[in-house]
């Protein structure tokens, strides 16, 4: 399924049900820390990004079951956390209880709602879900208005020249230099169509759900139409792990034996003065 924006909103209500009956398999999954993917690439790309202050009002978009909003309480924010899924909402609830975070249920995909969470947060981050999300125009702008001036929107996804539908992963061996080994590569073929695919999103899960793949100038375009500009990029790859097969979360073909190619993007937007 294609769109020249990258804006698909007939999937919204397929999208949220599909998240509402995986959501419990994916709190139970992730568990209070989540997995490698969230504390290798995710978490610290996007806390280098927000470069948080203690007592900043902090706006998460899509929050699942609470652990990105967890953490910024920890580092002294307050927090309002949003998401579509009821089922992440009271995840979230339960799991933020005691902290300085706020859980409310809202749709990212409808711009009057996101306006009526109030005006001047410090930041707003959303982590691994843009992707998800099947309208983003609407987000972004949004954004521009929830922002006081010169406040950052740090979001992080799956990296849209890589780690997308149109892409496989493939091991190969080849004679090099009077020597065989063993050469791990991807294959793409699409990348400029922006297109809505389902997708596994963790091995094991109840089903599927859509990707929404964004080309990089239709992403950003979003963005800047919204008045937003970059200032701050990340593209987070795992390190080489000593031995593979003890590495954490390894699989044969899993993201751990690609160290130099990046699953993950980071991007840090402002709103002007």
């Amino acid at each position: 399924m294609t769109s020249h924006d990258g804006e698909f909103p007939h999937l919204k209500e397929a999208t949220v049900d599909a998240w509402n009956r995986k959501a419990a398999f994916w709190a139970q999954r992730m568990g209070e820390a989540g997995n490698a993917f969230h504390q290798t690439l995710v978490e610290p790309t996007a806390l280098r990004l927000l470069a948080l202050q203690p007592g900043e009002r902090v706006l998460e978009i899509a929050c699942g079951h609470g652990i990105f909003a967890r953490r910024l309480a920890d580092l002294g924010a307050d927090v309002l956390a949003i998401d579509a899924s009821p089922v992440f909402v009271e995840e979230a609830r339960r799991r933020t209880a005691g902290r300085r975070v706020q859980v409310k249920q809202c749709d990212a995909t409808d711009e009057a709602a996101l306006r009526a969470l109030g005006r001047d947060f410090d930041a707003v981050v959303s982590n691994m879900a843009l992707m998800d999300i099947p309208q983003i125009a609407p987000l972004f702008r949004a954004v521009a208005h929830l922002l006081r001036p010169g406040g950052r929107f740090v979001f992080t996804l799956c990296h849209p020249a890589f780690n997308q539908p149109m892409m496989s992963q493939l091991l190969e061996e080849i004679d090099e230099d009077g020597y065989l080994h063993l050469k791990r590569s991807l294959r793409i073929w699409g990348y400029l169509t922006p297109t809505a695919t389902p997708g596994v999103g963790m091995v094991g899960e109840p089903v599927p759900h859509y990707y929404f793949h964004r080309p990089l100038h239709v992403l950003l375009g979003h963005a800047f139409a919204a008045g937003l500009v970059v200032d701050g990029l990340e593209e987070a790859a795992f390190p080489p792990p000593e031995d593979e097969t003890t590495a954490g979360d390894y699989r044969p073909f899993g993201w751990q034996t690609l160290p130099d190619i990046p699953p993950v993007l980071g991007v840090r937007v402002r709103r002007g003065e």
